[in-house]
């Protein structure tokens, strides 16, 4: 991946099944814990663009392929890069790897919706700029919070 976000993940014993692997849908909480740091690395919380902006992102559409099991105490990273921006949606490319070991890869589209009424908006301007420079930003890791 050429320019994005990655967010360190550690495994912890509630993201597994009985067996001690990572459960199918406690990836979906590592891809929107990324997306929103992501949103943040960028200059934007979830909530100010909620309170001031009055818009959300929602998920539109969600694709995973599972292709390896993580397991218990595995460090991951996890990552998120725009893919495509348009006017009212943006769909990421998120991964999930341990190391240089891809384990599940997702296209994510979001849809911007008014915070209101949940109807598709424009993305706002000072937003937009935002995603286009992070377009074109070399990977960047967030430190483990």
């Amino acid at each position: 991946m050429a320019a994005g976000f990655a967010l360190p993940v550690r495994v912890y014993y509630q993201d597994t099944d009985a067996g001690g692997v990572v459960f199918h849908a406690c990836y979906i909480d590592f891809l929107e814990r990324a997306r929103t740091e992501w949103l943040r690395h960028i200059g934007f919380s979830v909530r100010a663009l909620a309170d001031q902006e009055r818009m959300l992102f929602i998920v539109r559409e969600l694709h995973v392929r599972y292709l390896k099991p993580a397991v218990l105490d595995d460090e991951l990273t996890v990552t998120a890069a725009v893919e495509h921006l348009g006017f009212v949606s943006l769909t990421l490319e998120q991964c999930v790897l341990r190391g240089a070991e891809l384990l599940v890869h997702a296209s994510v589209n979001l849809a911007c919706v008014a915070a209101d009424a949940l109807k598709p908006m424009r993305v706002p301007t000072q937003v937009r700029a935002a995603v286009e420079a992070s377009m074109s930003q070399p990977v960047t890791e967030q430190e483990d919070a």
